[in-house]
């Protein structure tokens, strides 16, 4: 049997690695987790060489595929003015896409094992945190970006990270944060084992609790954008806030299927966007 190209086995063996990093980070303190969120993922990536992500940065079509894709959302807030941030980079590719078109780049990241050997445009700047950190000046960002990346923190430093985003834009700069619906989860490599994340997406959220978070945080607005293949509208909030209602009162079987549906589950695949 074949999943996302991978036998069974190692599905098997990337699931239970990942688990057992994934509790050892869970259970730490927050002083612990500092040095565990590059420490762990390091571990992963060595343990786990077929890994996705690793294997993803060999395949050139694949990879131009997924930042021609994010390219089509992100040009609308580019310019040759513009300092540009992303969270959780991966291998870069984005972020130097991105580079091609604005004045800086500041890529930060929590491990440097994907970007190994990376060749960097003199206005391209890989930064290490510690996974909840941002090293920026205050007010010195224009427009930053997470794909996939609010779902790998504890839920107990999201609230700091966005905070630290927040303090790193200036005043009417935008905070693109995508990250999977919890309600169309598990969406980390356990969704082929459990009906809850158990792996290294510590905490999977709905629109509706990062909505609460951002407001929380200081941002001024709040706004969400849904489609696919490049092509998105904006949507009002409420309409999503109402969905995501109607869906966590169904039995999870139910939910799944009507997540199925291709107009059903691009509500919930949100690009939610903080406005400081």
């Amino acid at each position: 049997m074949n999943i996302d190209n991978r036998t069974i086995e190692q599905i098997r063996e990337h699931y239970e690695i990942e688990k057992g990093l994934a509790d050892k980070l869970r259970n730490a303190s927050k002083k612990e987790r500092y040095s565990l969120y590059s420490s762990l993922y390091d571990e992963l990536y060595k343990r786990v060489p077929h890994h996705q992500q690793l294997t993803r940065k060999a395949s050139v079509q694949l990879t131009e595929q997924m930042v021609s894709k994010s390219m089509k959302f992100i040009n609308h807030f580019l310019g040759n003015d513009i300092t540009f941030l992303e969270l959780g980079p991966g291998d870069c590719s984005l972020s130097l896409a991105v580079a091609k078109l604005v004045k800086e780049v500041y890529a930060v990241d929590i491990s440097e094992n994907i970007t190994n050997n990376l060749m960097q445009p003199p206005n391209f700047h890989l930064i290490l945190s510690d996974g909840c950190s941002v090293p920026l000046p205050p007010n010195s960002v224009n427009v930053a970006y997470s794909n996939q990346l609010m779902e790998h923190l504890h839920p107990d430093d999201a609230f700091e990270q966005v905070q630290n985003i927040y303090r790193a834009l200036i005043p009417g700069g935008v905070y693109i944060c995508i990250t999977p619906n919890k309600l169309s989860g598990p969406h980390d490599i356990s969704k082929h084992f459990d009906e809850v994340a158990t792996c290294f997406h510590l905490k999977e959220y709905t629109a509706t609790e990062l909505n609460s978070l951002f407001k929380k945080i200081g941002f001024s607005r709040v706004t969400f954008y849904v489609g696919g293949k490049g092509t998105y509208i904006k949507v009002p909030a409420f309409a999503i806030f109402f969905f995501e209602r109607f869906l966590d009162k169904l039995p999870t079987r139910l939910r799944r299927s009507i997540m199925k549906i291709s107009p059903f589950s691009a509500l919930l695949g949100v690009r939610m966007i903080g406005i400081k």
